[in-house]
């Protein structure tokens, strides 16, 4: 499985380098309140229960697919929290499951998950890949499982890496009131939209995402978490000085959010301390999964 974006392939140059170098950039939209409710096709209603199933809609005439993995004892009377997780380009729910384990966490911690399918095997986030509606997509998504399964309005999270990753940046910004929080995994917040002062959250989202020193879209990232935090007024505290010269920062912003950034020096394009797969680096020095779903737990919807 490839590890980058095949042909389309960022930047490790700041946000403007970045522009010149990468032709396709996805269009920015605004929640598309507008848009129909999705034509379900035969197969799929779900049955929420324990373990894994897959569901299949259609979607402005596309077939679009996720797979909901529920923890055992799973019951709809019980509201749980969920976590969207996203995909590297190209691939499937079922590599961005392999590589965090987020299965086993929900089963310890007891919370669902949703693995959306990108269509042609990538999301359109800010720079890659294609041009469907992927917003639209992953909002009906959220309703169902908030709906139909039950999982509670206030934690809902996404998370996501390489791709997968900016497209949890991209879901915080254009579906307000919507994620408590995000984690991007070497995910950026990149590219024409992103550059925008007025493109940021409009309700609070916490983020906490880790970036590799050796990734080569390390600048890039690290620009965009940047300014990020500027048009937030987030006030960073002291860094944090971790095993494996590891930099932790934690900014607290005006609006209530949070973002936590782990900086990891010897780190590439990877999942910190993953569960497997190509894009898992087991020598990271922290486990991105256990600490995502910690800051997850910490940061439930502000409540205005």
């Amino acid at each position: 499985m490839p590890t980058r974006r095949a042909s389309l392939p960022r930047s490790a140059l700041p946000l403007a380098a970045a522009l010149l170098l990468l032709p396709l950039t996805a269009c920015g939209s605004e929640t598309d309140k507008g848009d129909p409710e999705p034509t379900r096709s035969p197969t799929a209603a779900e049955t929420p229960r324990p373990g894994d199933q897959k569901v299949t809609l259609s979607w402005k005439g596309e077939k679009r697919v996720y797979t909901v993995h529920a923890p055992p004892g799973y019951t709809q009377s019980e509201k749980l929290p969920l976590v969207v997780a996203m995909h590297p380009y190209p691939a499937d729910g079922k590599e961005v499951a392999a590589i965090s384990g987020l299965n086993t966490k929900a089963d310890e911690e007891n919370f669902l998950v949703a693995y959306p399918d990108g269509l042609n095997q990538g999301f359109n986030a800010f720079i890659c890949c294609g041009s469907e509606d992927d917003i639209g997509f992953i909002r009906t998504l959220v309703k169902r499982l908030t709906g139909t399964w039950n999982a509670d309005p206030a934690r809902v999270y996404a998370t996501g890496i390489s791709n997968g990753g900016d497209m949890s940046y991209k879901l915080a910004v254009e579906l307000p009131d919507t994620f408590a929080a995000i984690a991007p995994v070497s995910g950026g917040y990149l590219g024409t939209d992103a550059e925008k002062d007025s493109y940021m959250p409009k309700t609070p989202v916490s983020v906490i995402t880790f970036i590799g020193g050796l990734d080569e879209h390390y600048a890039g990232m690290n620009a965009g978490i940047n300014a990020w935090q500027k048009r937030l007024s987030c006030e960073p505290g002291k860094p944090q000085r971790l095993r494996n010269d590891i930099r932790k920062t934690t900014a607290d912003c005006r609006d209530g959010s949070r973002v936590v950034v782990y900086r990891l020096p010897e780190m590439g394009h990877s999942w910190p301390n993953g569960a497997g797969g190509t894009m898992s680096d087991p020598k990271a020095g922290v486990n991105a999964t256990d600490l995502m779903w910690e800051f997850f737990t910490s940061h439930p919807k502000k409540v205005s």
